[in-house]
């Protein structure tokens, strides 16, 4: 069930509009006057003295997002004076507090269980005289209550915090090599660009989408969707920010090859049926090991039609759609923003006309030639050459290398030559978007692109088509159609298209060793997680705790 941002707004009115309205009663029960429950802060103020909490709360209730825990909690203990215990009403009572609440407080036969209290007004400060005479109404809770409230309170605080304020991530692969190293935990501030409220709501808590101790089972049902909502944040997304996002390509997934796009795994396919003679020694790797293209070619046969990569793959694997928010999380340096030109010259990146920023450690890949000694482990760790972006071979070494590390190599007695490895203009490559052979492009010679930016127009016609295809069709769900050389959008030929949301192009440290924006495109707003803050923790998978496996230097370091 998919709910309109006009739904949720309406929801969310009702919700705080009719909570409320429910505590005009419950003051009244408590010995308030009702009518303080309409005063916005005092409100909140007398809703503490009902529950009898200290006025320091009042810190946390104005601390953006926290304070959407605090009113929970503060709803919560509200349904408890009413001497509800049972779990299922005390959360459903929370998550529908626009009835309950109201419930409570006018219904007569609803009994407030704390003690009472009669206010009065001297000087518009507010005293409070306990009745002597009347006995104290307590809720007894046993220590295993006590132990179980305290884990719910800490698990939905925890959720809020997570979802709202900052989350933990680790670093798994080259790809932002070397500011960003395998094994770095950093800190993401959802904050600083706006917290997303989460779409997929009915979720299993503090895992992404796939169940712990399986393989495969999905840890979220779709039975209700939130529609796309940022809250303000601090800032907005600058060019050369390490941005966290979800994966674009991953809306669809071969559960099998998780690793991979869905649709260069498609692509791929459909080159095997047009080629076969080309792919039949060829190999990939699937969750289950190494397979050679030909089994797939005598299984399926060699005959070829349109579409028969994509037949193979929904037959050979498991595909399954996932949701916006329960995409794989990336993290890339935005190069461009909405409304930048961009492109790529001999790996120089180019925006605006202009050389882009130039990250400190930037990284290329080299063919090291040697005297027949290479790079040997200890040189390699002196240097902090990543394993996974060193191949050793005889008499030359391949290695993803930044400058101050080129410079060093170069000084070494043994090695006799550096070759830069750079794809030629004029060299195709089929990876690379818009995988049309109209744009000759690859890694190091790209563009120029424009970057879309809400409000922003673009003529079309069949070959720009193919740059914003994806945009029109998934991310801003439209109906495209092409027939008698005529682009039909919802049912009307169209000669422009209108963009709605700002999109960002994502790019690597690691230039010759990441999967970015080069390969699938642009990076919806809605796609945006947060930014990256600091390192608190790194860990060499490489070495032993013994052998300098945390890399203290990168503690806290705030990422540049």
């Amino acid at each position: 069930m998919n709910i309109s941002s006009t739904t949720l707004i309406i929801y969310t009115a009702i919700c705080f509009i009719g909570t409320f309205i429910g505590l005009i009663g419950v003051f009244k029960k408590a010995g308030f006057k009702g009518w303080h429950a309409l005063i916005p802060f005092y409100n909140l103020y007398i809703w503490l003295k009902v529950l009898e909490r200290p006025m320091w709360w009042f810190i946390f209730l104005a601390i953006p997002y926290l304070s959407i825990f605090m009113l929970m909690l503060m709803t919560w203990k509200t349904i408890r004076t009413f001497g509800k215990t049972t779990y299922p009403i005390l959360i459903l009572g929370t998550f529908f507090s626009w009835l309950y609440i109201p419930f409570l407080g006018f219904s007569a036969k609803e009994k407030y269980m704390q003690r009472k209290a009669l206010p009065s007004v001297r000087m518009g400060v507010v005293k409070t005289e306990y009745l002597k005479n009347k006995k104290e109404q307590t809720i007894e809770k046993t220590k295993a209550r006590e132990w179980t409230d305290a884990i719910i309170y800490a698990v939905v605080a925890a959720y809020i915090i997570r979802a709202f304020m900052f989350e933990l991530y680790k670093i798994p692969t080259s790809s932002m090599e070397g500011t960003l190293m395998v094994g770095d935990f950093l800190v993401v501030s959802k904050a600083a660009y706006g917290p997303k409220i989460p779409q997929t709501i009915v979720a299993f808590p503090f895992v992404h989408h796939t169940l712990p101790l399986t393989k495969y089972t999905p840890s979220y049902l779709e039975w209700i969707k939130l529609p796309y909502y940022r809250f303000p944040g601090r800032t907005q997304i600058k060019r050369n920010d390490a941005v966290v996002f979800n994966y674009p390509d991953g809306d669809t997934v071969i559960l099998e090859r998780q690793s991979e796009s869905y649709y260069a795994v498609v692509r791929t396919m459909e080159k095997v049926f047009q080629q076969p003679n080309e792919y039949a020694g060829r190999y990939y790797m699937s969750d289950d090991g190494l397979h050679q293209y030909h089994e797939l070619i005598l299984k399926y046969g060699a005959e070829y039609y349109l579409g028969k990569g994509r037949d193979v793959v929904w037959k050979e694997y498991n595909v399954i759609a996932r949701p916006i928010d329960k995409r794989e999380n990336y993290i890339k340096r935005c190069v461009g923003i909405a409304g930048d030109k961009l492109e790529i010259k001999n790996t120089v990146l180019y925006i605006n006309d202009k050389i882009a920023y130039i990250p400190e450690k930037l990284q290329h890949s080299y063919r090291v030639y040697n005297n027949g000694v290479g790079l040997n482990n200890t040189i390699r760790q002196k240097l902090n050459i990543n394993e996974e972006d060193f191949q050793e071979g005889i008499g030359v070494d391949y290695a993803c290398l930044y400058k101050s590390q080129l410079q060093q190599i170069e000084g070494f007695r043994n090695i006799t030559y550096i070759e830069p490895l750079i794809d030629t203009i004029g060299s195709c490559d089929s990876d690379i978007m818009p995988h049309d052979p109209r744009y000759c492009w690859n890694k190091d010679n790209f563009g120029p692109i424009l970057i879309p930016k809400a409000g922003s127009t673009v003529t079309l016609n069949d070959s720009t088509l193919q740059l914003y295809k994806r945009i029109i069709c998934i991310y801003e769900n439209n109906e495209l159609e092409q027939r008698n050389g005529k682009i039909y959008i919802n049912g009307k030929e169209a000669s422009s298209y209108t963009f709605k949301m700002n999109y960002y192009w994502m790019m690597g440290d690691n230039r010759h060793n990441s999967a970015d924006s080069r390969y699938w495109g642009f990076v919806p707003e809605d796609h945006i997680v947060g930014k990256t803050a600091f390192v608190w923790l790194s860990l060499d998978k490489f070495k032993s705790f013994g052998d300098g496996k945390i890399r203290w230097n990168r503690m806290f370091r705030k990422i540049k």
